[in-house]
């Protein structure tokens, strides 16, 4: 059990380079990258099955990371850049086909390794090379942030988001506690609740499919009434939200799990659109160093939500995570007034 976890280690661990891809993608040209990621990614996820030994998996696993990191932190440039001024738009494009992604693929793996195994499973990888042929046809001649060529790299990137590094990492962590929770967590405290196995499995996917619907809307509406304004409705609404679904009675849970992932993953549309805002040209470094907290903090929240459950029990445990989720509510406060941020 313990070498089958560490596999998702394996994957993410090239995460932790983020900010060094996106230094890198304002200096060089790596829009080829991000286009040919999701097919190195699908062909290394594809073959897990047929990987002889250990120590291959976690090799393989590294390589496919690498390009899911590449592609994470090149994305988001290539969507601001074409975006222009309906920039809330485009990321809420971005995070819901993650979103779609993440509820329909654990549905399509099951499908095809019960119809070929894991072994043989791996003709599933022209998928992601028919999407960076796609990719290709419709990008192919974009050029990505690294053609703008800015100057001062990291420090400058540094000292271009002075304004919103403190409250935008604020409204990540307290964003953490709540998706991270809920993402980890959910079924486990259904089934400890003495809800059936199945309803667990229902419960996330109607969280996640409720969250596709919300990171359309959340960057999309920003664009219109502010981004200021779409945190202060969903933040608190999402925390307030997550204690209704410990102590609410059970004919209302899919209810509420509807608006609470709704609520809860519309804020990431908003977050990337707001750096995206005030980092200037320095779009791939910027998206760098908030895809390395992004993941930092999406697992120290993980370990430390374990700890408590362990501690305290979960039904305390998802308790504490929604009242910390509030923290980030001052946060948005501290945001910069401007035309997107709106009023608030």
């Amino acid at each position: 059990m313990v070498l089958a976890g560490s596999l998702t280690l394996f994957y993410r661990l090239p995460s932790v380079l983020n900010p060094l891809f996106g230094i890198l993608s304002d200096r060089v040209n790596l829009s080829l990258l991000a286009i040919g990621a999701p097919a190195f990614t699908a062909v290394g996820m594809s073959l897990l099955g047929i990987a002889p030994n250990y120590a291959v998996l976690c090799l393989i696993l590294l390589t496919a990371g690498t390009s899911a990191a590449i592609f994470h932190v090149l994305g988001p440039v290539m969507v601001a850049r074409i975006s222009t001024r309906n920039l809330g738009r485009g990321m809420s494009f971005w995070m819901t086909g993650g979103e779609l992604a993440r509820t329909v693929g654990p549905l399509v793996a099951v499908w095809v390794v019960s119809m070929w195994e894991l072994e043989g499973s791996y003709p599933i990888m022209v998928v992601g090379i028919l999407a960076s042929i796609l990719l290709c046809m419709n990008l192919k001649g974009m050029v990505s942030a690294a053609g703008e060529r800015p100057e001062g790299g990291f420090r400058e990137t540094w000292r271009t988001l002075r304004h919103v590094r403190v409250p935008l990492t604020g409204l990540m962590i307290s964003r953490s506690f709540l998706t991270a929770t809920l993402i980890a967590f959910l079924p486990t405290y259904m089934v400890t609740s003495g809800k059936s196995l199945w309803l667990g499995g229902a419960s996330l996917a109607v969280l996640q499919l409720s969250g596709a619907v919300g990171t359309f809307v959340g960057g999309t509406v920003s664009d219109r009434v502010g981004r200021g304004t779409v945190l202060l409705g969903t933040l608190p609404t999402s925390s307030f939200l997550m204690l209704a679904l410990v102590y609410a009675p059970d004919w209302m849970l899919f209810p509420i799990l509807f608006f609470l992932g709704c609520g809860v993953f519309a804020l990431m549309p908003v977050n990337m659109a707001i750096l995206h805002d005030h980092c200037g040209e320095h779009r791939g470094t910027a998206n760098g160093l908030f895809m390395a907290v992004h993941f930092l903090s999406i697992a120290a929240v993980t370990i430390f939500v374990g700890w408590l459950a362990d501690l305290l029990g979960l039904r305390m445990a998802f308790t504490l995570s929604a009242l910390l989720g509030l923290v980030g509510v001052p946060m948005i406060f501290c945001l910069p007034k401007s035309r997107q941020m709106g009023e608030a």
